[in-house]
């Protein structure tokens, strides 16, 4: 049974593991491990970047962050934030340095990266489903969705995602289950699990979705039917479209990088795996961070009120530093209070 650790270590679970539990799982030469160095410290440095800015852009907008939609879309940018972070330093250990933890420390990084990606999905499934309530209940939507029951559903889905991701580190281990030929520790039985919690999270994705888009399309129709009116609610129904057209780039993109990494899950749980297609798993891994990514760039290229908090905070910062030009060409003999006091006017 590959993934199994032998009696001593068994016996002793808080032990270091030895490498001999990794040897199968390890499988990069050298060449290749220096690309997956290379491309992980830069797609992950990229990725926190972005979604840092992101974050900021959202938590530091008074407007923003009382909004359903963007306190959904920080979740997003958090768990993509997290998920850069914890599946850098996870993988290129692993792969590259092939460092030695002990059982539970192994399973919690692993569980860390699991709840991550996991959270990342699931902020996808609030945010489709905002936009569903929108457009289905356009009327009620304020109503239907205020910012408490938001930071509930927020905080239901992290503590499942949480939950399911860390059910190896609680003991759903391998031996004498079969273990997974992808994941050292990690049984069979629990891998297909969590695969078919993330397809019933992408079908009810699918679903709300393709109800956004049609919707969508009719409130395209429609403005285009009465561009020459000014009729009220007319600016909500353009904010609907946009955000509808983003969330479908999301999904475009959320089916291309995932979808080659569920297909060779699903495969090694029918056959045996050889080296080169465990080669290609690690590589085809990097996907899930590239979706992480790609997610805070469609948001600031498709997203006005993202775009214009960018302004305003670029606005504040220009006169700032304006101000402190100004200050540092002052009278050497003005006080400080004075110097206080003009910067706070210019600002």
């Amino acid at each position: 049974m590959e993934g199994c650790w032998n009696s001593g270590v068994a016996n002793a679970s808080h032990g270091d593991l030895t490498f001999s539990i990794f040897r199968n799982y390890t499988v990069l030469n050298i060449p290749q491990k220096t690309a997956i160095a290379v491309l992980c410290s830069l797609l992950g440095v990229l990725c926190a970047l972005e979604n840092a800015i992101v974050l900021f852009l959202i938590l530091s907008s008074p407007r923003l962050r009382r909004k359903p939609s963007y306190l959904f879309i920080s979740s997003l940018a958090g768990a993509d934030f997290l998920a850069s972070l914890f599946f850098v330093i996870s993988f290129v250990n692993f792969h590259v340095f092939h460092q030695e933890d002990s059982r539970d420390i192994f399973l919690l990084k692993l569980g860390g990266v699991t709840m991550t990606f996991t959270g990342s999905v699931g902020s996808l499934l609030l945010t489709a489903i905002d936009r569903y309530l929108c457009l289905r209940h356009p009327a009620k939507y304020k109503a239907l969705f205020t910012r408490g029951r938001a930071l509930v559903m927020l905080t239901a889905m992290w503590a499942i995602s949480a939950v399911v991701s860390y059910l190896p580190l609680m003991g759903w281990t391998c031996c004498p289950r079969l273990c997974s030929e992808l994941f050292p520790l990690i049984p069979n039985d629990y891998l297909l699990s969590w695969i078919l919690f993330i397809a019933i999270l992408f079908v009810a994705i699918f679903y709300t979705y393709a109800y956004v888009l049609w919707k969508a399309h009719q409130h395209t129709s429609t403005l285009v039917m009465y561009q020459q009116k000014r009729l009220a609610g007319m600016s909500r129904m353009r904010l609907d479209v946009r955000l509808a057209k983003t969330l479908g780039v999301v999904l475009m993109v959320l089916v291309l990088c995932w979808l080659p990494v569920l297909a060779l899950m699903v495969y090694s749980l029918t056959a045996s795996l050889n080296e080169h297609i465990k080669k290609v798993f690690a590589f085809c891994s990097m996907l899930c961070l590239i979706n992480s990514m790609v997610n805070p760039v469609i948001y600031a290229l498709r997203s006005r009120e993202i775009r214009v908090s960018a302004k305003n905070c670029l606005t504040r910062w220009k006169n700032m530093l304006r101000g402190t030009r100004t200050d540092s060409m002052e009278d050497a003999q003005k006080s400080s209070v004075t110097e206080t006091e003009g910067e706070t006017r210019v600002t």
